[in-house]
């Protein structure tokens, strides 16, 4: 493809892409003042300030949405990205969170987790690109001239220095190792280099003479020994961690992990490095709010946060708007280098360790006694904390700070699922003693973790938001609102039990027929009504098709109010 083409030689990505994005902003404003001048005052004598504001970040949204596309499109060339397969069962989980709005990639598809905006942030592009940084966006070497990570065999030195960032000015308190990594390769010799067991990833943890061949076809990590029992070990890695998924995992490319005592056919190093890697793909549901943080980023937590920044990250379907921009703070604090495309780098990349596939345990939970170092929720939520510099590691306590009002972030939802009665429900937290803030989201992942870490009580309808909920200080409340149709199982998986192992206190409403408004579509005794496991045997299509994508929610404020005021009565204790 062309673009691609012109991008590979060095075209300035990044400020095309911002260019982009202010040229659209610019088109909208200048066809509304020509052709909807009507419209211009119509928002000038009637509409309030929050309308105004709502409309502006609709205009914003749609910008973003088209750059977001535009940016896939150069960094996957003419290869379409796979977001969902809705044959799958995970098909639920799948939809495009570019926007605030539930728009699915396909309208029939039937989703569970719905999309959250947080996306594109302007601060964090410049911040990737500026010449103060000391880093270009085009920059390719992963290595810093001035620090033992690698070394460059032809004798020359990369350019690229890692970056500074504005909230990665301390380390966090969570436990790391230095050079523990390191050890006798021949203690390996007679061990398998990949465990298959695990239900979310297959993960190779491999020592000695490691190279790395880069490729978008045929990738491989390769191990070279002096012991010929190890030369026939192979496996086929596909470094997702959603290995059980078998419909996203079709589209993932695999990754050949093989060892060889025959050093004559071994490839030669172009880059040695003196910090291990770490490889994994940003393909799959990557996008979607909810599987940034399952898939990936807590997974990759898991894996990568012990070698405490020293360490190569090495990237399958590497997107680096999405790694650089909307997650550049995180990414920068996990690695001190500049990520390795796997697929394009065609260089050849030698290790001394190299682990192939991401530890991951359930949806957004840490199992301590499968990790390495013991990492727990908890641990990933100081890590986020440290990261985007938020302050308050605890929530108010009312028993000892009774002049204080307890601050409830409520999730508004402007698609499907969206509160019907959000007015009344905002009196009703206010009256009850709350300071109430009704968010979207925000286009700043690193400005809206703030206003979240500033609540104490957050809640909304079941969906990606919830996601958030990584950014609540210890001893919040999260409350989910469940739509009707036979949900519960699925909320307390996602979000329920992950609460708990965060230090969250977890509170849960199911909605009844009467605060659905599925009552406006389908009569009452419609199986819709009496009986929802049949619509669930219909498919995950059909189902998200009625009980997500048509329902909306008008809470009984009479039965919900006992559940603010429990919430009430756990900041007390």
């Amino acid at each position: 493809m062309k673009v691609a083409s012109i991008y590979r030689r060095g075209f300035d990505l990044l400020s095309l892409g911002v260019g982009v994005l202010i040229g659209c902003f610019l088109v909208s404003l200048t066809y509304v003042t020509m052709y909807k001048s009507d419209m211009l005052a119509t928002m000038a004598s009637q509409m309030s300030k929050a309308d105004a504001y709502s409309w502006i970040s609709q205009q914003i949204d749609f910008c973003g949405l088209l750059l977001f596309l535009f940016y896939n499109l150069l960094e996957t060339d003419s290869e379409s990205k796979p977001r969902c397969n809705h044959g799958s069962a995970a098909s639920y989980l799948c939809e495009n969170s570019e926007t605030i709005e539930t728009a699915r990639v396909s309208s029939s598809a039937g989703s569970e987790i719905p999309s959250q905006r947080n996306e594109f942030s302007a601060s964090e592009t410049t911040r990737a690109s500026s010449p103060a940084d000391g880093k270009e966006q085009s920059a390719k070497l992963p290595c810093d001239p001035d620090s033992v990570g690698c070394t460059i065999n032809n004798g020359s030195k990369d350019a690229f220095s890692p970056p500074p960032t504005s909230v990665d000015v301390h380390r966090s308190q969570v436990p790391v190792k230095s050079s523990a990594w390191k050890s006798d390769p021949a203690e390996f010799d007679t061990k398998p280099m990949c465990d298959t067991s695990s239900h979310r990833c297959d993960l190779c943890d491999i020592h000695g003479d490691i190279r790395i061949i880069t490729g978008k076809d045929s990738p491989s990590v390769l191990r070279v020994t002096d012991s010929s029992s190890t030369d026939h070990q192979s496996w086929q890695v596909k470094p997702y961690a959603r290995k059980w998924d078998h419909g996203v995992m079709g589209y993932m490319k695999p990754v050949t992990v093989r060892s060889t005592a025959d050093t004559a056919a071994t490839p030669r190093c172009d880059v040695t490095h003196a910090v291990p890697a770490v490889v994994f793909s940003m393909g799959g549901y990557v996008g979607n709010h909810f599987h940034d943080f399952t898939d990936v980023l807590v997974p990759a937590f898991q894996t990568a946060r012990q070698f405490d920044g020293e360490v190569q990250l090495v990237v399958a379907r590497l997107n680096r708007w999405w790694m650089n921009a909307k997650y550049g703070p995180y990414f920068r604090k996990l690695s001190r280098y500049d990520a390795i495309d796997l697929d394009n780098d065609a260089r050849v990349h030698c290790f001394e360790r190299a682990i192939v596939g991401l530890r991951a345990d359930a949806d957004l939970m840490i199992d301590p006694a499968k990790s390495p170092m013991g990492y727990t929720m908890s641990d990933f939520r100081q890590f986020m904390r440290s990261t985007y510099g938020l302050n308050r590691d605890f929530a108010l306590k009312l028993a000892e700070q009774t002049e204080k009002k307890p601050r409830l972030l409520m999730i508004a939802r402007s698609g499907s699922r969206k509160f019907m009665n959000a007015d009344h429900i905002v009196k009703l937290a206010e009256k009850l003693g709350f300071e109430v803030v009704v968010t979207e989201g925000a286009l700043d992942l690193a400005e809206f973790s703030q206003t979240v870490n500033s609540c104490d009580v957050m809640f909304g309808v079941h969906g990606a938001g919830l996601t958030n909920m990584v950014f609540l200080p210890t001893n919040a409340v999260v409350i989910q609102v469940v739509p009707f149709g036979g949900h519960e199982w699925i909320a307390s998986t996602y979000f329920g039990n992950p609460a708990t192992g965060m230090e969250l206190h977890y509170l849960e409403y199911t909605i009844t027929a009467d605060e659905s408004s599925l009552t406006e579509l389908y009569p009452r005794d419609d199986p819709v009504f009496t009986d929802p496991k049949s619509i669930h045997k219909l498919g995950w299509v059909k189902m998200g098709e009625i009980y997500l994508d048509k329902q909306n929610v008008r809470l009984d404020l009479d039965r919900f109010r006992p559940v603010l005021e429990k919430a009430l009565d756990l900041l007390r204790k």
